[in-house]
């Protein structure tokens, strides 16, 4: 994949938005040189458990593919020397520090850019550099919350519940790496660098779409509906005999389909149902007609009912089922990764897929350090002995 062929990339992030992004950037061909604390590192090495055999953090494993690890104490002057130098062969340099510490550590965008002016600054935090919250800490349950994300998950009468998916993190990541081809593009039009500042609290209130312009249109605050949709019905888990599947009728020709799987076309001439507005305003009776249809047969037999009359339904699959299905196998979102003291490990792929190329070749996550001398010596063409030197003073790793 070499959509950020020849693009460099210093991460200095850290926990999961950051390198998340910074390793769609790397999956993409960008050389990213991951810049970490000689003591620790990123403080995922140590999240868990679970660990793998050797005590690598699988959470950190999950998000720091393809990349290279680079030691450096940014408090010393002598790590600030080196992130300079660096800054000055790279192309994009990715934070998620609070606002002001990057000023704190000399790596602000003003004193980099001064360095490499073509260089675009992406920096990632809850509530961006500037606003009342600028200086709260947040970790995604809180911009879950803060977002509105909380207020719309979850059954109608029940107690708050976040996505499973760490959405609030997520969508910094995707909204930061789309950012940044974005300037990638600009300049290679213009020569002009530039700086992204990206809220996390921003992405968040971006993903209200539809809702945010449904309370504008009709006062109504959304709260959370379960499995259901606002404007549509049947959309939403029906428990079958042996579990349960979804249905989609988000579009009147659906419906005709969908009465003729359940083999009640009376349903269809029924004049409460003949609609969505009709069904919309009926929900109540409709799904307590659907539920005891649905109980009748297995999800199985739904299905291949559903998908007989083209009617859109899935099986709602957990984790381990996903992995192994055969769709997914397919797309090669399961790939394979030789990790030098685990053997090979199994790991997720990129779903962007270029020029008919499925699969993605996979770097196992860097060890901490693991290409100091290499970055520091041929990318900086620095001296054996400086980087000794920058070793035994504690600067590097």
């Amino acid at each position: 994949m070499n959509l950020f062929s020849g693009v460099r990339v210093l991460d200095l992030s850290r926990m999961l938005a950051g390198p998340y992004g910074s390793m769609l950037m790397a999956d993409l061909g960008a050389e990213v040189i991951k810049i970490e604390e000689p003591e620790g590192g990123d403080p995922m090495r140590s999240m868990g458990p679970p660990f793998l055999a050797n005590g690598e953090s699988a959470y950190f494993l999950s998000i720091n593919r393809n990349k290279k690890s680079v030691a450096l104490d940014l408090t010393r002057e002598a790590g600030r020397a080196t992130l300079r130098d660096l800054a000055r062969v790279a192309d994009v340099v990715w934070d998620n520090f609070r606002p002001g510490m990057l000023t704190k550590l000399g790596a602000d965008p003003e004193r980099l850019r001064a360095v490499n002016p073509r260089l675009i600054c992406c920096s990632i935090s809850a509530f961006g550099q500037e606003g009342p919250y600028r200086d709260w800490p947040a970790f995604d349950l809180a911009l879950q919350a803060m977002g509105g994300a909380m207020s719309i998950t979850g059954e109608e009468g029940r107690a708050p519940v976040r996505m499973g998916l760490p959405m609030g993190d997520l969508a910094g990541g995707l909204f930061g790496a789309l950012a940044v081809a974005g300037a990638l593009f600009r300049r290679e039009r213009t020569g002009q660098g530039g700086v992204v500042d990206l809220s996390l609290l921003d992405c968040q209130v971006s993903l209200l779409t539809y809702l945010a312009q449904y309370f504008w249109a009709d006062g109504k605050v959304p709260g959370p509906m379960g499995s259901g949709h606002t404007s549509v019905v049947p959309y939403q888990a029906l428990p079958a005999r042996d579990g349960y599947l979804v249905v989609a009728v988000f579009a009147e020709k659906f419906w005709s389909g969908f009465c003729r799987a359940m083999e009640r076309p009376d349903l269809e001439r029924d004049r409460r149902f003949e609609t969505n507005l009709q069904r919309v305003a009926a929900r109540g009776a409709l799904i307590a007609l659907l539920e005891e249809i649905f109980r009748t047969r297995s999800v199985r037999d739904w299905l291949e009912a559903l998908q007989r009359e083209g009617v859109p339904a899935a099986p709602i699959q957990s984790v381990d089922q996903v992995l192994s299905d055969p769709q997914v196998s397919h797309r090669q979102m399961v790939v394979e990764l030789r990790h030098p003291a685990l053997g090979r490990v199994p790991t997720l792929g990129t779903p962007i897929k270029v020029d008919g190329a499925l699969g993605l070749e996979v770097v196992p996550a860097p060890r901490l350090g693991e290409h100091t001398e290499e970055v520091l010596t041929g990318l900086l063409a620095y001296p054996g002995e400086r980087v000794e030197r920058l070793r035994y003073e504690g600067v590097a790793r």
